[in-house]
Parts: structure tokens; sequence; C-alpha cells
């Protein structure tokens, strides 16, 4: 299975604070074709949301947990593009620490991030429906500092969600709303059609430097 780049809404939620987080990528899903509207500007586009359970504690010292005991959860919604103003490319360039060569352009295997750690900077705005929202502002390489430290114990399991080749069992652990974007999706909706991909990634990637986390 692969998936190849060239909020739960319930009332109890509680949103990871914001500020600066330790955080380890555990989830990666195929969200098919969406639509977004900016600026009066209507686009349709292939999105993937990547998703980050949050390790520390807040400005008081209280520990990042739901009430289950469990590391929040946050995650960012992208178009799957590598283009030179694609933000998943920017994102994915500070990350790693440096930009895509041309030939690693040609294609980026996503699962590559699983179980990778990274700074996320963690932000509030209100959108158009005047709601506010949480989001993900950047995602940074952990200093090598906090690397000697220890990083903590990964906990929830690794796994991406691609529609192609479903994993139902994954697709059920999916909050409503995110089950819902899935299957309004053409993709989802036309299976016998099934979505482009791009060429995967060019054969050595995963052999690359320590200091480079993917």
């Amino acid at each position: 299975m692969s998936l190849i780049a060239r909020d739960s809404g319930d009332a109890s939620f509680t949103p990871v604070p914001t500020g600066m987080h330790l955080a380890r990528c555990y989830r990666i899903v195929d969200l098919g074709t969406q639509k977004t509207e900016f600026q009066g500007t209507i686009k349709y586009a292939q999105k993937v949301l990547i998703q980050f359970e949050v390790h520390g504690e807040d400005e008081t010292g209280k520990p990042l947990v739901t009430s289950k005991n469990e590391p929040m959860t946050i995650g960012k919604r992208l178009t799957l593009s590598l283009s030179e103003k694609a933000t998943l490319r920017k994102d994915l360039s500070n990350w790693r620490g440096r930009d895509f060569s041309p030939e690693e352009l040609r294609g980026f295997e996503l699962k590559n991030l699983l179980g990778v750690w990274a700074m996320i900077s963690v932000s509030r705005s209100v959108g158009n429906n005047g709601k506010e929202y949480t989001n993900i502002s950047t995602i940074n390489p952990v200093p090598p500092a906090l690397k000697k430290q220890g990083l903590p114990q990964g906990f929830n399991p690794l796994g991406i969600f691609s529609i192609t080749s479903p994993d139902m069992e994954l697709f059920e652990t999916f909050s409503e709303r995110i089950k819902e974007t899935i299957t309004t999706s053409p993709e989802w909706q036309g299976k016998s059609n099934p979505p482009k991909t791009l060429p995967a990634v060019p054969a050595g990637f995963e052999d690359m430097e320590d200091d480079i986390p993917f």
C-alpha cells in the first residue's frame, strides 16, 4: 500500500495548546480529491492528512494528555504535491532540514514519515465560519540536544490509509468527520477508477545521513 507525493467534532475534544511541542507522526490518511475555496476561487486537489501524537507538558506543567491519559493528537491537511509553492514541500523541507533534490522530487513515499519525531508549532485561527481552529503552523526537526536526552516511547500504532487499497480496520478508527471526508471523495465513490499516484521514491533515498529524519 503506497501513498506518494511529487478535528474529530467531539464536543469533549480538548485541542492541543498553542506553542512548540515535541510530536511523533503516527498516521497518514489519503483523503482523496477535495474541494477548497479561497477568496472566491474554488479548486479541487488530492488531499492528505498527516497526524501527530504530542508529548510533553503545557505552560503550567500539566501533561499533554486526554481524559483517557493518552497523548493528545493533532493533524495537518495538505495538498498531495511537491510543487515549488506547495505547503507539503515547504513543511517536509523544514522537517528534513533541507529542500528536495531534483531526483528526489520525482516521488516521495509518505510512509517514510511514520514514526519520525518533529517539533511542531501549534497556533489558533478563526475560519470564515467564525469558528476557532487549532492548526500546525510549522514542522521542524528535533534539536540534537533534545535527541541526546532521549525521546519518549511512542504510543499510537503506526498506520497509513490509502483509498486505492483501503485498510477498513484502520478506517473504523477514524472520526466521523474524517470518514465523511473520505467517502465523499470521487476516488472513493468510483473506486473502479483508482486515483493517480506519483512515481515511487528513488532507490537509496531511505539511506540518508543520520541528521536527516527521513
